[in-house]
């Protein structure tokens, strides 16, 4: 608003008329100043508002100061204006009037009534009136106005920023309520259905409170002396439209099941389906093994899971009466689980079916060694015929005892070997070429 005077001796004329000019651009000023306060949207707002908390008590305050405002601009202008009368009663004022017009224009002259001052009285006395240096004054009406105008853009920016935004976000809650009913989300079934509940409540909770309360979202910037230096807080309307967005995602899940749950639902009976077969593959195997191969042991194969087809069960009932919250979850529970189901079938036919693949392997290298004997001119050798006849019964006859089967092929081997100079006899792998070659 406006500036001040220092203390000094009597004024000229040039010096009063140069006083004279600033006073009446600072008495311009300052009622522009108070006449945009008074327009000021913030400060409608405020006086129609119904006010709590600690907006309430700091409008009370404000609105005393503004009319503690009007009170001491009134009395600046009549000040000047006594001033300006002074000056115009002739055109080269006299002493007299020098005297008169320096003491107005920088003395004690300005008198306000002592309810409107709000003073403090000294020693309790009590005092009807307060001066001031119109210097003084003007101070003191440039700290009332900036206290007011700080409050005034402080509610008018927490109204103009958090009422709109928690209205679109409350507008967009309320789109995806609808959504999330329309496919079985609703409080008490669903966790999302409850936290849309949530959100419900506290962004009602929080346009009441940002209405009737600005100031008590609205945080001050540090260290800044400018009216209005801050900003809204946020954080309640951050943290609930990030919940929000959460609800969303999980709905677009539900939608996504509803749009691919019936080719989820084949895939999972294919999945199953196979780990049945694989495991009635290692049950039938597993017979096969035990009435081929002896003194082993072969693991039992378990039956299918009845707990999965039940599952599965549910799920196309679900699917069925569109409960698409509850498919959800469970199609990716038994997406997982029919994945493991059909691991496991496989880990159990292989498991069973190892005794006949050891066989396969022994009269693999049974064969291998005499071709390679054969190769070598040995093929009609008595010593070599006997050990491969007797190894080739016990392989070829049931049940197979691996183990002897396995000693009896060796034999056959190191007759091979020692036939060939062999420099070692090998325990696995198939046979080697070239003369005098030995086994790896």
């Amino acid at each position: 608003m406006g500036g001040t005077d220092p203390a000094g001796p009597v004024l000229d004329r040039d010096e009063v008329d140069r006083a004279l000019a600033r006073l009446g651009a600072e008495h311009e000023a300052i009622e522009t100043s108070l006449l945009a306060l008074q327009d000021h949207a913030g400060r409608r707002l405020l006086e129609g508002a119904e006010l709590t908390g600690v907006t309430r008590e700091r409008w009370a305050v404000t609105e005393a100061s503004i009319t503690l405002l009007w009170t001491y601009f009134d009395a600046y202008t009549a000040a000047l204006r006594t001033a300006r009368e002074i000056r115009a009663r002739r055109r080269w004022s006299s002493r007299e009037d020098l005297v008169e017009l320096t003491e107005l224009l920088r003395g004690e002259s300005v008198t306000v009534a002592d309810a409107a001052a709000g003073a403090p009285h000294a020693e309790g006395a009590a005092r009807l009136t307060h001066t001031f240096t119109l210097a003084a004054l003007v101070d003191r009406m440039n700290e009332l106005y900036a206290a007011g105008l700080d409050m005034v853009v402080a509610a008018d920016a927490v109204w103009s920023a958090l009422p709109a935004r928690i209205d679109l976000l409350a507008a967009e809650l309320q789109r995806t309520r609808r959504l999330a009913h329309s496919v079985g989300v609703r409080p008490g079934e669903h966790p999302a259905g409850d936290d849309l509940e949530r959100i419900t409540r506290t962004l009602t909770r929080l346009r009441e409170e940002v209405v009737s309360d600005p100031l008590a979202y609205w945080i001050p910037a540090q260290g800044s002396s400018a009216p209005g230096g801050g900003r809204p807080d946020t954080t309640v309307y951050d943290r609930e439209a990030r919940a929000l967005e959460e609800v969303r995602r999980e709905i677009d899940a539900v939608l996504g099941v509803r749009q691919d749950a019936e080719q989820r639902l084949i895939k999972l009976r294919d999945l199953l389906s196979r780990a049945d077969r694989t495991l009635a593959e290692a049950r039938t195997a597993r017979g096969e093994v035990l009435a081929k191969i002896a003194a082993t042991e072969v693991p039992v194969v378990s039956g299918p899971p009845t707990a999965l087809q039940e599952q599965l069960a549910a799920a196309a009932e679900y699917r069925r009466q569109a409960q698409w919250h509850r498919l959800s979850p469970l199609l990716e529970s038994l997406e997982q689980k029919a994945e493991d189901e059909l691991l496991r079938a496989r880990e159990s036919l292989t498991a069973v079916t190892a005794p006949l693949a050891v066989r396969a392997e022994l009269r693999g290298r049974l064969d291998a060694y005499k071709a390679k004997a054969a190769r070598h001119g040995l093929a009609e050798d008595p010593l070599l015929v006997e050990r491969y006849d007797a190894a080739r019964r016990m392989l070829w006859s049931a049940p197979c005892d691996l183990r002897v089967a396995e000693q009896a092929v060796l034999r056959y081997q190191q007759a091979v070997a020692e036939l060939l100079g062999a420099a070692r006899v090998p325990r696995q792998g198939g046979p080697q070429d070239g003369d005098g070659g030995g086994e790896s």
